[in-house]
């Protein structure tokens, strides 16, 4: 029985580290990708028409940031004769009003912006795309979630690039209104600054595929017809047309130096939610796309870049079986002392996935002069990505149970400076069983980490550290911003005056 617990843990551990030193290395690979000189964006070409553009602005139950995003995209600099905005509202509470406001004013300014609302909400936002572009005759359509902020000039610094009649779409880089609004934000930023700054720019500079992220980019009208158009197969509907787009041979191009701003998730809560819905879309596209993959007429190298790509969010899969089978590998390195030395050695290998972290820091421009103050966030942030692998655990298991078909939108705020506030407004999502399980997974990594401090396993130790310093982290933060929507609650129901029975303020 000894032995045989031993093969398997040794196996089991083995694969996993194997896996994920994989994953590490083509972290590194991107990384060195991005950090090459020679990075300028492509040149931009010069124009020889106007071509008729749209912009799709999706809304569902967005009062404090739906006015601000139509007010930008309706200033967009482009040939008004030549330009439709279409806000796609499936919004059902106030943010109906709002937008209909905001779209009458900025039509009796001129601008040709209509509101399209649907009262079914079919296909969710993949079905409101798909309304919006059976009501459009645009040629190119800029997307923009109702969280961002596009710049005036966004149409006129990306447009041009569509005079090669084979490009499908561009995407620009995601920037952040409130970055520094807090600890759990700033970590947000990192975190997406990685993924555009040199994970989508590594993989455009290397000719892989790449994806179009939802919002902030434009797409030819042709390119989405011809791949299928919108599809509601998946939470990820975006990066499900960007591969069957690259699948009909369209191409795209990523412009790292044009900035669409954005207002980060303000609460664990929402940032959580909206992790979940990634992950899970992920995955399914990940199902679904990755046979067509190996059966196109791709080299081996693109093939397996856009293999890691789809399964990236396995790597917290592969790290929660890592976590559960520590215990085992402590048994097993004190049964068989021989052995211990090389448990250490192989764990060196998995760290690789935690390294990378800390290089994609490094090449932000946003760290200047003062990068090297900032390695303790960045250590940090490495802790945050461990702390949301219980997350991708709950999606996948979701995904298992036939249960993620609902498309959950992420709550904004409208908070776009550090003074401002989220605790007495709508859409706040309550405290769930998530927490619960966050905390299960810190308190097993403290009992990990006490176990390998005891047997000398120092690798071990710190795993289990970064673990329970990410899963404390994420169910802390949980817990104390649901104390402070409820203490706002009380404190504003003891405020209000009490009433008699005929309405009349009781002195």
């Amino acid at each position: 029985m000894e032995q045989a617990l031993l093969v398997l843990t040794f196996g089991a551990y083995g694969i996993l580290l194997l896996i994920l030193f994989v994953y590490g290395v083509n972290f590194m690979y991107l990384t060195w990708m991005a950090a090459r000189p020679s990075g300028a964006d492509p040149a931009l070409p010069s124009l020889t028409r106007t071509p008729y553009v749209g912009v799709h602005l999706p809304i569902f139950n967005e009062l404090y940031v739906a006015e601000r995003l139509i007010n930008a995209a309706a200033q967009l600099d482009w040939d008004r004769e030549r330009l439709e905005i279409l806000a796609l509202d499936d919004s059902t509470d106030e943010t109906r009003e709002v937008v209909r406001k905001a779209v009458e004013y900025w039509r009796a300014r001129g601008v040709n912006i209509q509101h399209i609302h649907r009262a079914d909400r079919r296909g969710f936002k993949a079905g409101a795309l798909t309304a919006g572009l059976q009501a459009s005759r645009a040629e190119l359509i800029a997307y923009f979630d109702a969280d961002f902020v596009p710049p005036r000039d966004f149409l006129q610094r990306t447009i041009p690039h569509f005079e090669n009649p084979q490009l499908g779409f561009i995407q620009t880089r995601w920037g952040h209104l409130n970055r520094d609004y807090s600890l759990l934000t700033f970590l947000q930023a990192l975190s997406i600054d990685a993924h555009f700054l040199v994970e989508q720019f590594a993989r455009f500079r290397g000719g892989f595929w790449f994806n179009f992220n939802g919002t902030g980019g434009i797409w030819r009208r042709q390119a989405i017809l011809d791949a299928g158009g919108w599809t509601q197969d998946t939470l990820t509907e975006d990066l499900d047309l960007s591969y069957r787009s690259f699948f009909k041979g369209w191409q795209a191009i990523y412009l790292r130096d044009v900035v669409a701003p954005a207002e980060l998730p303000v609460t664990l809560a929402a940032y959580r939610r909206q992790q979940r819905r990634w992950a899970q879309g992920s995955l399914q596209c990940a199902a679904k796309l990755l046979p067509q993959v190996w059966r196109a007429p791709l080299n081996v190298g693109k093939k397996f870049e856009a293999t890691l790509h789809l399964t990236g969010y396995m790597i917290h899969l592969y790290m929660f079986a890592l976590m559960l089978i520590l215990p085992a590998v402590i048994y097993c390195a004190q049964r068989v002392p021989v052995l211990s030395g090389w448990w250490n050695v192989a764990a060196l290998f998995g760290l690789g996935t935690l390294a990378p972290a800390m290089f994609f820091t490094f090449v932000h421009e946003e760290l200047g002069r003062n990068k090297w103050r900032k390695i303790p966030l960045v250590l940090f942030f490495t802790a945050l990505g461990a702390g949301l692998m219980p997350n991708t655990v709950r999606a996948a298991w979701a995904l298992a149970r036939g249960r993620s078909k609902t498309f959950e939108r992420t709550p904004k705020f409208g908070i776009d400076r550090e003074n401002s506030t989220w605790v007495e407004k709508k859409y706040n999502l309550p405290l769930d069983g998530a927490t619960l399980f966050e905390i299960f997974i810190a308190l097993w990594n403290l009992g990990v980490f006490w176990y390998a401090v005891q047997t000398s396993n120092w690798v071990i130790a710190c795993y289990a550290a970064i673990f329970f310093t990410g899963a404390s982290f994420v169910a802390s933060q949980a817990l104390l911003q649901a104390w402070r929507e409820r203490r706002y609650l009380k404190q504003r129901t003891h405020a209000q005056p009490a009433l008699d029975a005929s309405g009349a303020e009781i002195n």
